[in-house]
Formats: structure tokens, sequence, C-alpha cells
């Protein structure tokens, strides 16, 4: 009997390890075919949503086109596997691509030679970061970016995507002139007409596959998960529409519509031959800021739809998640991979119970690349264009940048100067600027404490701001309550602050410190205190310390600053202090 106890608490102990590490089998314990038929659809239709995506992708990082569709196979298998997000689907995404894109056009880069090596290179550095990142425990580094930098990066990098699309878009000849209004003019008028029109009439339908299609099938008698599908489908069909068009009508020969070319068919092979010393230091800080943001971007769209769940994410487990699909999208042939928010959301609302609906996913887009990889030849880059500047448009939030301004000047501040730096500057200098201003927005607010003269509310014993309730107060007496622990940083604007009001109003014999929010003071306030309380004796005032937490009282016990304090009091309560010296 006490053998098989044993057992199963080994089996239970093993069980609990496996888990920890694979996230998967948590939810394949209770797995049920309702959620199977559910993820099967969301499945199907986070495929559908794939296809055309990852080719995208790609084009827009300027690699080949099978380098997004590898990107969505094993590297999304190995987050579903790993991950601790149920639903996140994870894949090439805008926002990586256009900083691949970026990376792929510096001076130094391009020196390095083939970009395809380079972009492989990128996926294994940015997989290998985020692993060390979890074996380090470094996942709250994702803190020192705020949502408000985020934000503006986020504008930031939706409108260079979108601006890098208009020409593919127009079919525009390549831009090799710099602030010349005759080479301006000539590259506008160098657009393709047949290229534009099929780009506009796909932008058009695009859209209209958004809310004004979703309006229409609210209306009739469809079920939802019907009206879901074809609702997203949009991608799909106009790809397919277009594709014919240009077979049907020689677009790509006739009118110069630019198309996406072969692809191979099946899969590539595993391949290792990318570790090329030289190029890895020279893109190990490009690979390290990719996987950051990367990191950052899938972190708060699985919490997003968690929460949406009631689930929770574990940031330790993501980075291990992510930084393997990284890896395997090197060795497979793709480009560097994160959570996507448009299919995450597809996925979603598309009724994705678990990451099988990933997994399958990725079966249909395996058998899709295997199969039916000659029939992509022909979609034209006008609509893959389309495509992407659909999927980044509502990423442009400038109204949420009057929204933080409104709350909060500083935040406001780093947002804007984020997305206006990235505009001008480029994206590495865009957000250092927003981090480096939310920083010294943080410090700013630290070295200026709130501080507040409080007074007594007639008939309790409850202290509050002199400015802002009608309360008692007494001519002899100063209470002051200080909102944030003593520092380097701000003593001196206290000390100020005390100052000024012990010239304006002389009469004050006894001044009263309210420590309700200090949870600590460092040495350099401790000395500044020692400073003040010598001043304000010399003025024959007394010092006194009111509602001081414990760990505070812990630290001054083991100095002699009650000593200097004396004539002045500590007081538990702060009413204490007013029956006291009042």
């Amino acid at each position: 009997m006490e053998t098989m106890s044993t057992a199963r608490t080994i089996n239970d102990s093993s069980s609990a390890r496996l888990a920890k590490y694979f996230p998967i089998f948590v939810w394949l314990k209770t797995y049920t075919r309702r959620e199977f038929h559910d993820d099967l659809f969301a499945g199907a239709l986070t495929a559908i949503i794939l296809m055309p995506q990852g080719i995208a992708y790609a084009v827009l990082a300027g690699l080949p086109a099978q380098m997004g569709l590898y990107a969505s196979i094993l590297p999304a298998a190995v987050y579903a596997v790993l991950g601790s997000s149920r639903t996140l689907s994870v894949g090439p995404v805008a926002i990586a691509a256009i900083m691949v894109a970026h990376v792929l056009t510096l001076p130094e880069v391009q020196q390095l030679g083939d970009p395809i090596q380079t972009a492989l290179i990128l996926g294994a550095e940015c997989g290998l970061v985020m692993l060390l990142m979890a074996c380090t425990g470094m996942g709250s580094l994702v803190n020192f970016i705020s949502h408000p930098v985020l934000d503006g990066f986020t504008s930031g990098a939706a409108l260079l995507i979108i601006f890098s699309q208009i020409a593919p878009l127009a079919g525009l000849d390549r831009l090799t002139c710099n602030f010349n209004m005759t080479c301006y003019r000539d590259y506008i008028s160098s657009y393709q007409p047949a290229t534009l029109a099929l780009g506009a009439s796909g932008l058009a339908l695009l859209l209209a596959f958004g809310k004004p299609l979703a309006s229409i099938l609210k209306k009739t008698d469809m079920p939802l998960p019907a009206a879901t599908a074809i609702g997203k489908c949009g991608p799909l069909a106009v790809v397919i529409g277009s594709t014919w068009a240009v077979m049907h009508f020689g677009l790509h020969g006739r009118s110069g519509v630019s198309v996406v070319g072969i692809i191979p068919a099946g899969l590539p092979p595993l391949k290792l031959d990318f570790f090329m010393w030289e190029s890895w230091r020279v893109l190990l800080p490009d690979a390290a800021f990719i996987a950051l943001i990367s990191y950052v971007e899938s972190i708060a769209i699985a919490k997003v739809t968690a929460n949406l769940r009631g689930e929770k994410i574990n940031p330790q487990q993501e980075l291990i998640a992510l930084g393997t699909a990284n890896l395997a999208a090197a060795i497979t042939g793709g480009m560097p991979v994160a959570g996507g928010f448009s299919r995450t959301m597809v996925h979603f609302s598309a009724g994705a119970r678990t990451q099988m609906a990933m997994l399958m996913a990725s079966g249909f887009l395996t058998i899709a690349v295997v199969f039916f990889s000659a029939l992509f030849a022909n979609i034209p880059k006008t609509i893959l264009a389309a495509i992407i500047i659909v999927a980044v448009y509502r990423l442009v939030r400038i109204r949420h940048i009057v929204h933080t301004w409104n709350y909060d000047r500083g935040d406001g501040i780093a947002e804007l100067v984020t997305l206006v730096g990235m505009l001008l500057l480029g994206i590495e200098q865009g957000i250092a600027l927003g981090i480096i201003l939310t920083i010294g927005s943080q410090l700013r607010k630290a070295s200026h404490p709130h501080i507040a003269v409080v007074g007594r509310i007639p008939k309790t014993e409850h202290y509050r701001n002199v400015d802002r309730h009608s309360v008692e107060t007494w001519h002899h007496l100063l209470l002051v309550r200080i909102d944030e622990s003593l520092t380097f940083a701000n003593i001196g604007f206290v000390e100020d602050y005390l100052i000024d009001e012990l010239n304006r109003r002389p009469d004050i014999r006894h001044v009263v410190l309210i420590f309700t929010s200090v949870s600590d003071i460092d040495m350099t306030a401790l000395e500044a205190l020692e400073g003040i309380n010598d001043r304000i004796k010399t003025g024959g005032r007394t010092l006194n310390i009111a509602e001081a937490k414990g760990p505070v009282m812990d630290k001054l016990e083991k100095t002699d600053f009650f000593q200097h304090l004396a004539p002045g009091k500590v007081f538990f309560r702060t009413e204490d202090a007013v029956k006291k010296l009042g």
C-alpha cells in the first residue's frame, strides 16, 4: 500500500514538473470534444489568415515569400507546446518585419552579404537572447518600457509600415533621390495604372470585409460561427480573386503587375549552417532589440486574451516559448517571429480554446506549402501591400496620445516623442527617446513628492489637506504629510518646502512630520533630516514625527536620530501629537 502511495506521489511530482515546462500538458488533461470542434474551426480560419499574411510580412521585411510561410509552421507548433497562453498566435508579424527590413538596410549589415542568411541569424540570436533572459530571470525588463512608449512605438511602426507599402500598392519605381521636387514628381508619375487599380480594389474589398460586412451579417439569421468565418476570410478571398485576375488577363506580363514569383514546393531541410562569428557579432545589438520588442508585444497581446478568460500568463515561460520558437524559425528557414495582434484576435474571436487550434493551423499550412505552393506564384504584390495596410492601420492610435496627454503630461510627451522620433530618426532612436523621457518623467516625479499641510476634520480624528477640505488648524502647530519615501532625490525639495512654510508662518512653534506614506528613508535623507532638525531647534521650535511605519522606525532606531530629535517626540498617531502639542 505504501509502495503504491509512493509511486503515485512520484508520478504526480513528475506530472507537475512536466506541466511546468510544457504547459500543453495542463490543458490536455481536461481536453474535451467540444474544445476540439472549436479549435478545429479556429485553426482552419487562422490558417486562412496565415497564408497571405505570412507571404506579405516576408515581402515587407525584404525577404523571399517562403520565409514567411516557413515561419508560420514549426515556430507556431513549438509555441503551442511551450507557451503559457492558450490563444496567442505566433508567427511573422508586422512590427518584427519592419524591424528586420530596417536592419537589412544598414550599411554594415549589407556588407555581410546574403539577406536570407542575415534574417536567419537574426532569428537565431533573437531566440538565444530570449532564452538567456529566461535563464537569468530578466523577464522583468519588460517593465522598463511603459505603455505610453509602447503605444507610441506601435503607432510609429504602423505608420512606417503603411508608408513603406504605398510604393508596392501603386507600382511605383524605387526612389533614388532626396529632397528633389523634380525627382519626386517623376517618382509619383511612375505608378502603374493596372497595379494601382488592382491594389485599390483589393484595399476596398478588405475594408468591406470588416465592419460593413459584419453589420450586414448580423442582420441575417446566419449562425455566428459562419458569420465570423466569412468576415475573416477577406484576405484569402481577395488573394484568390486578384491571383485569378492576374492569370486570366495576363496582368503580370501585359500591364507590369508585380507578383510574388515561384515559391519552392515542400518543406525546407533543417539547417545549422548560419553560425558565422563576424555576422553574429555585428547583428547581436539589433537582434537583442528585436527580441525585446517582440517579447513586450507578445506579452501584451497574451495578457489581453488571458484577462478576457480569467487565465494567467507566465512571463518566464513566455520567454522560453518565444525563444525556442525563434530558434525553430531559424533552423527551418523562417524569419523572426512573435505574437501577432490581428492574428491572435482572429484566433480568439473564432473560438479557439487551446493551442490545439494553432497545431491544426500549422498542419493545414504545411499541407498548403507542400502541395499547393505553385498557386502562390501569381499573387500580386499590390494585394499583399493592401493586406498589410489593412492589418496595421488600426494600430495607429493618435487619439490615444491625446488621451494620455490629458491624463499625464509626462507620459503624453513620451508617447508623442516616441512616435515622432521613430518617423524622423529611426526605430531604435525613437523608442530610446521615449524610454529616456519616461525615466526622466519618473525621476522628476520622485524628486517632487506630494506634500500637504493638513488639519483635522471637525469632530473626527481624520486629517486632510487644508487646500482641499474645511479643517481645523492651529496657529502654532504645523502638520505636514509627506506622501513619498524620503531619498537623496527628493529630500532637498522637502527641505525647501518646510523652510518656505516656516518663513511664511513665523508663529509656528511645533512641526509634526506625518510619515503615513513614508516607507523608507535613505542615508542622504536621514542626514538632511538631522540638518532640518538642527535648523528648527535653532529657531526655538521642535521637530516631531507621527505615524512612522515599523520598518522606518527600525532603521531610525539603529541611529542616534531620536537623541538629536529631543525635545521633539515620536507619536503613534497624529491625534496624539495634536493633543500633546496643540
